[in-house]
This record gives structure tokens, sequence and C-alpha cells, in this order.
């Protein structure tokens, strides 16, 4: 369907907003310890080494621990003098710190593109572009994401909430791109500092997982005019003995297939293409600019007979939308034609930011769903357990059918011997 227009490339002003909690998702309790919000559900992720996982608490680059709260950003607040958010007092007269105040100054980034729809992009200035997942639930220890925000305007989007870090409305997500400057020289040091060829406690020689595209897709337009996911690949290829993942949208990885043969010459290496449907029209709707299901699925084609190890993922499964009969199965029998090794699925799960923006798609688009999400997603972002134990149970059969593989991060059994760092450090200096 068509998108409404988005306006010029304009300087970036961060206005003070207040964030508005949706009825159905409650806020946290104030009374809730630090151990207690860690322990509960988090949200769920089709991330990393091909796996729908659960994330973590403390990054803007995967989920806060409680469904029902929007990031907590210290020292700052939007509207009325006072912000009351997950038990806590925020002054609204504080300034911008961290993320909001880097966004608030971030200058645009020059743009070839003349198409009134594209959306705002800025140059984000960071000191980091490794970032840490130190939690035991997630299957990988690091994540890259070359860009904050996503063009692909996916209805459903997890990530939404990530914009609130900056004193961005969800809604934003897709109208205000920032592309993270220095990308290259930040990873060649955050890898040489920071990375471990030996997970810690581990007795399998097997090395950290990095995970490129949990939050925002490395594939979106932006890259062809900034490149910032292939300066990462390129320095990935440096490096000998790593664990790397990429998912994506976008046909347009298959740019990259002389970089990502690189990388897997000397690393462990799984790519995943996300199809939630076939139908091309129900896709332009809920992921309006994301490229058509066949292009992706070509993709995988090539990826494949390239000799790279390359999966589907079908997630987000939406209730009423994408999980008719037969439905996903023609997915995975689509993927598996395709080359796809591995195929996996999640049910839908929805923050708070998202909900703002998904309930009243469906209230417009679907309307006769409408009442049943409302009674599902009325407590927290999760479908009912009987639902999700059912898709879960489809997807294994579907997984039996057709043979896929196991996931890559449960394969990876190779002794990974020491790298040479020096090598890849010095060709970065």
């Amino acid at each position: 369907m068509p998108s409404a227009p988005f306006p010029s490339s304009t300087p970036l002003r961060i206005r003070r907003r207040r964030v508005s909690q949706p009825a159905l998702f409650p806020v946290c309790p104030d009374a809730q310890s630090p151990k207690q919000a860690a322990d509960r559900d988090r949200a769920p992720t089709a991330a990393g080494p091909g796996v729908s996982i659960s994330s973590y608490p403390g990054s803007a680059d995967c989920p806060p621990p409680c469904s029902g709260a929007a990031p907590v950003r210290p020292g700052s607040a939007t509207g009325g003098a006072q912000r009351h958010l997950d038990g806590q007092t925020q002054d609204a007269d504080a300034p911008l710190v961290g993320i909001a105040r880097l966004a608030a100054s971030s200058p645009c980034a020059e743009s070839a593109r003349k198409s009134e729809q594209r959306p705002e992009y800025f140059l984000l200035p960071v000191r980091s572009i490794l970032n840490k997942c130190d939690s035991s639930r997630v299957p990988f220890e690091w994540t890259i994401n070359p860009y904050r925000g996503c063009e692909f305007a996916c209805k459903y989007c997890y990530a939404r909430y990530t914009h609130e870090y900056m004193e961005l409305d969800g809604s934003e997500f897709e109208k205000k791109i920032f592309v993270k400057q220095n990308a290259a020289v930040l990873l060649a040091q955050d890898v040489s500092r920071k990375y471990s060829y030996q997970r810690p406690g581990a007795e399998d020689g097997r090395p950290e997982h990095i995970a490129i595209g949990t939050a925002t897709d490395p594939y979106q337009p932006a890259e062809r005019e900034y490149g910032v996911t292939r300066a990462c690949l390129e320095e990935l290829a440096k490096r000998e003995g790593l664990s790397v993942s990429v998912i994506t949208k976008s046909n347009q990885v298959v740019r990259d297939i002389d970089v990502l043969q690189r990388i897997a010459a000397r690393s462990e290496l799984s790519l995943n293409i996300t199809v939630t449907t076939l139908r091309s029209r129900l896709a332009r709707l809920l992921e309006p600019r994301a490229p058509r299901p066949d292009l992706r699925l070509d993709a995988v084609k090539q990826l494949h007979e390239a000799g790279l190890r390359v999966g589907v993922s079908a997630s987000p499964l939406i209730p009423g939308i994408t999980d008719r009969e037969g439905e996903l199965e023609a997915v995975a029998a689509a993927a598996k034609e395709a080359g796809a090794q591995w195929f996996f699925s999640g049910v839908l799960f929805l923050m708070p930011s998202s909900a703002k923006q998904f309930l009243p798609f469906v209230r417009e688009k679907f309307p006769k769903l409408a009442k049943q999400y409302e009674q599902w997603y009325a407590k927290n972002g999760y479908a009912p357990e009987e639902y999700r134990k059912k898709m879960a149970e489809r997807v294994a059969r579907i997984r039996e059918k057709h043979g896929f593989h196991t996931r890559p991060f449960e394969e990876l059994q190779r002794k990974v011997q020491s790298p040479q760092l020096s090598l890849g450090w010095n060709t970065a200096a």
C-alpha cells in the first residue's frame, strides 16, 4: 500500500514529549525488585544465529526487562514537571544525556535520494559499534546494528522502543534513520579489546557470537548510500576464528556475497532471511518498504549457491493474519526449494511502543481481529501460552517434514584455534 510522504531532510530537533503507555499494557509494579524484573519474560527476537530467543535488559539493541515498560532514560524526561516511569521520578528540566543528547546534536547526512517519501538521515557519533549482551538467556554475546531506525517500517517491529532512548516517539522509527559513524575503525578496536575467541566457561572451544541486525535491518535502503554494514563485514573478514550471523529482510545482502565468503572461509558464519508470508500484497501491508517475498527467497537461493550457510525466519507469526492453514507450510516449502538449511518461526510479541502502531493498524485493516488482539495482549506483550505452544508444535512438524537442519548455533562444535590478532589490527591501523 502507498505510504505517507516523509518530510524533507532538515536539522533534527528533539522535542520533549510525553510517552503515553497503551491502556492494554500496564507499567511494571513499582515495588518490583531488580532481580524480579530480570526474571520476568523477555521480548523474543529472531536475531543472532538463526534462532527465536529471549533478550535481556540494559541495551537499546535488546528489549528492556519488563514487557509493560518503556525504557528508562536516566537524566531525561518528557513532558510535565515530573515524569514517573518504572517507579522512578525524573525531572522534566534535566538535560538530555547519553544517546538522546547525541541524537539531538546529530547533523543531517547527505543523501542522493530525492523522493519525498525518503526518511531523514542523520550522522550519529558513537564510541562503540560492538554491543555487549551479557545474559545466559541469549545465544549470542555481541550485537552489531549499523543503523538506528529502519526504513522498512514493519508494522509489528518490536525495536521501535529503541527510538525512545533518543527521546523520539516509536512512530519516528522509520522516519528518522541514524547512521553510525566510523563503524569500521570502531569495530576493529572493539574486536581487539572486547571480543573473546573462547566463550567464558565454555569447554568446546567455541568463540563468542556476534549477531548483526538484532534491532534494525543492516540492509535497509540506507546501506546503499552509507555502506556501514559493508564496512563492518570488511573488518570482520580480516579476522579469523569468529562466530558471526546476519539477519535481514533484504535481498541487498547478495551484494556482499564476496565479503561474506571471505568471512565464512575463516570464521563461522550463518545468514538468516526473514520471510513472513508468500503473499506479496499482505507483505506490502505488513512490511511497507521491505523487498517482496520472492526477492528474498531468490536471495536465499543465491547465497546457498555461493556456498554460504543460510536459513529462513518466518518470524513473527502473526495471529489471524499469517497463521492460516497451509501458509506457514508454504513459506517453509519455498524456503527449502531455495536452499534454506534451517527454518524457524515465533509468535508475534508486542512491546508498548509497537502496540501503539500495530493495534490501530489491526483495527483499520483487520477489524474482525481487533477484539481478539485486545483480549490476547491485554496483560502483556505475548499471545496466550496455549496458542504459542500450538504454533511451536506446528513449526516442529514443518521442520521434520522438510528435513531442516538444527540451528547453526547448536551446530558449532569446531574447536577454534587462537587467531592471529595482530594481523587484523595491523591492517586496520
